[in-house]
């Protein structure tokens, strides 16, 4: 298998292949791994009963994925990475402030999970625990380089292989029976702040994938429909995340600790075969993290290209780049990782503050006022239509940020909103304030397209590399 030779440029039509189909099983097996376990969890130790959060569980997840599938969408139409989209929106030097951003959360993220994979790691290898962590990154990095066709020839892989070793372990927990009154629907059962949270959490971890979800997509041809693009993505997240989330509740209300050490917690389920198991545990989480890694790699790219203008990568860049950041992925894990509780569900929720508002204006330039037309050619032109910085829109950003603080809810602060309300609601402020605003401002757009934007969105390659 050939490493991947584009970065951050236009896929143009002779590189498009594969069908709407594969995005199925990528976001299936993404999800389908013991992390998404452990937000379904967190509800039941936080004391909401089993039916509850169960319900908060699904109402999340098909709120949230519906933003990452529209997200996706994109991919096939563009032919680009997500965030170099984003410069039609905040400038293509403005674009680096979201970019920064993300870039952050998903090395928060890919550090999260090397602390979450240590001990199922010592469990097949005899390492000490920060050895087991660099083990985790140095896989995640070989993955990563080779990039974009062997992440989804994994995914295929493990959305078959974890959803055999997952559903032979909801039965086996289900087997020895739950605790009587967990299913109960009353108002005595339900706690308002806490289903809330539930709600938040798993919101938040489907949202989280807005920012490189059409990474994945972009080398489908553009004749793929919208809808086809939209509803593989929405199906393969919902029911990836759902399924393990749900998995992840019922094995915390029979009092199995999921949170701190939840590939042990499956493994053990399999007597005789725990190493077998801890494998597919390790490749499973192993496909996500890799996908956090490109993905960070891909928006660092982004923001050094929108000085120089420039489309190509060479390979030895590409691999210096990822190793950097994998190695501020592993000082940060080795650093968490006797904290992990509190470090997890602050970049959980904090995240919200940060990605939701950019998916928000992203959605609304790309459906309400451009409706899909743009120049792609612009987008790595620093001195093109989508200008160098574009104020509005960082303004709408920075507003919207600032406007979250009083919903807030981490481990060191609680904001007055969030304190009255007794949960972090940020999420629903973050999606509507700056979706508002953007198409408020914006909205004379749709009648004064340039000419350049009111064709179709692809363009020839010599367009976009100096040819």
């Amino acid at each position: 298998m050939e490493i991947e030779n584009r970065s951050v440029e236009f896929i143009p039509e002779s590189e498009r292949y594969g069908s709407a189909r594969r995005l199925f099983t990528i976001w299936c097996s993404a999800n389908m791994q013991v992390t998404t376990m452990v937000i379904g969890a967190l509800g039941v130790v936080a004391g909401l009963n089993l039916g509850w959060t169960f319900i908060g569980l699904i109402l999340g997840n098909l709120i949230g994925s519906i933003f990452m599938a529209a997200h996706s969408a994109q991919g096939p139409h563009l032919g680009i990475p997500q965030m170099i989209q984003s410069r039609a929106q905040f400038g293509v030097i403005g674009a680096g402030v979201p970019l920064a951003i993300v870039v952050l959360a998903y090395i928060l993220f890919t550090a999260a999970n090397g602390v979450v994979m240590r001990d199922s790691i010592k469990a097949v290898v005899p390492v000490s625990d920060n050895n087991a962590i660099i083990l985790f990154s140095i896989l995640t990095l070989i993955v990563g380089f080779v990039g974009y066709e062997l992440i989804h020839r994994i995914g295929a892989w493990m959305s078959a292989i974890s959803s055999i070793i997952f559903a032979m372990a909801a039965y086996t927990v289900l087997q020895h029976g739950l605790p009587e009154g967990v299913w109960l629907l009353s108002s005595n059962t339900f706690k308002f702040a806490i289903f809330c949270l539930v709600v938040t959490q798993a919101a938040s971890w489907t949202l989280g994938f807005g920012p490189y979800v059409a990474d994945y997509s972009r080398y489908l041809p553009t004749s793929i429909s919208t809808r086809s693009t939209f509803w593989y993505s929405y199906l393969g997240i919902v029911v990836g995340s759902t399924l393990l989330m749900l998995l992840g509740a019922i094995m915390a209300a029979t009092a199995i600790d999921v949170t701190t050490d939840p590939g042990s917690a499956i493994a053990n389920l399999f007597p005789g075969y725990t190493h077998l198991a801890y494998y597919v545990i390790i490749i499973g989480v192993l496909g996500w993290n890799v996908m956090n890694l490109y993905s960070s790699y891909m928006s660092t790219t982004t923001i050094f290209t929108s000085f120089n203008g420039s489309s190509r990568i060479s390979l030895l860049t590409k691999f210096v780049i990822m190793a950097i950041v994998a190695i501020i992925v592993t000082w940060i894990a080795i650093a968490a990782q006797y904290n992990f509780s509190a470090y997890f569900s602050d970049i959980l929720i904090g995240q919200v503050y940060v990605l939701v508002p950019w998916s928000a204006i992203n959605l609304a330039d790309y459906y309400l006022i451009r409706k899909g037309r743009y120049c792609v050619a612009a987008m790595y032109d620093v001195n093109g239509i989508y200008g160098k910085v574009n104020w509005n829109t960082l303004s709408i950003y920075a507003v919207t940020v600032v406007v979250q603080i009083p919903f807030m809810e981490l481990s060191f602060y609680k904001g007055p909103i969030a304190s009255l309300v007794g949960t972090d609601i940020s999420w629903l402020p973050a999606l509507v304030i700056p979706s508002v605003l953007y198409y408020l401002v914006n909205r004379g757009k749709r009648l004064h397209l340039t000419p350049f934007e009111s064709g179709h969105s692809s363009v020839p390659n010599t367009q976009l590399n100096g040819a």
